[in-house]
């Protein structure tokens, strides 16, 4: 079986610290930055980072219809302001997203960055930094995981949701990053 290669877009944002979990379960990691980027990726990460800024970003580099054409090709894991972009409705304000999942989303809904905090979830250490709470899920939506009655591990077919930062914890390769791996596989599967 070939290497997958995980693309992690790297306009905005928690970038370099998925590189770590990604090699560390076998996988090669790749920064996309323009269109040609995403030519020879299996799957791709948004990051953590600020989601407006990133969406300014993306229209800047005129990627918006090539994201949309890669995610139709390949799973997409969002990770707290990643998770905003792929969210079908954005609260707190609205904002424009590529409405991939199925789930309303509150942006920065547990307060400021003083307000950010620690968790555990799975098993494994995680950020809430500015994190959105996701309020609610459609039918095709699974919930992994919730943390004060609010889910905040989702997902739905090809696309994966983390309202938090695992990558941030660099003692092993976190189990979130190989739960995408194993989505990835199981795409190509099909």
């Amino acid at each position: 079986m070939k290497s997958l290669t995980i693309g992690v877009l790297a306009l905005q944002g928690c970038v370099l610290p998925h590189k770590f979990h990604i090699e560390g379960h076998g996988a090669c990691f790749k920064e996309v930055r323009a269109k040609e980027d995403l030519d020879g990726i299996d799957g791709l990460i948004l990051p953590g980072g600020e989601s407006s800024s990133m969406l300014k970003l993306i229209r800047e580099f005129s990627l918006e219809e090539d994201l949309k054409a890669a995610f139709a090709r390949m799973p997409v894991w969002g990770v707290c302001a990643g998770a905003i972009l792929l969210a079908k409705q954005v609260e707190s304000p609205r904002q424009w997203s590529f409405a991939l999942c199925d789930i309303t989303i509150e942006r920065n809904a547990y307060g400021r960055q003083l307000d950010s905090f620690n968790a555990t979830i799975d098993n494994y250490p995680v950020a809430f930094i500015r994190a959105p709470i996701i309020r609610s899920v459609g039918q095709d939506v699974e919930t992994h995981a919730l943390f004060k009655e609010h889910p905040v591990w989702v997902k739905s077919d090809t696309v994966m949701i983390t309202t938090f930062h695992p990558e941030l914890y660099q003692e092993r390769p976190s189990s979130f990053h190989l739960e995408f791996i194993q989505l990835i596989h199981q795409f190509y599967k099909r």
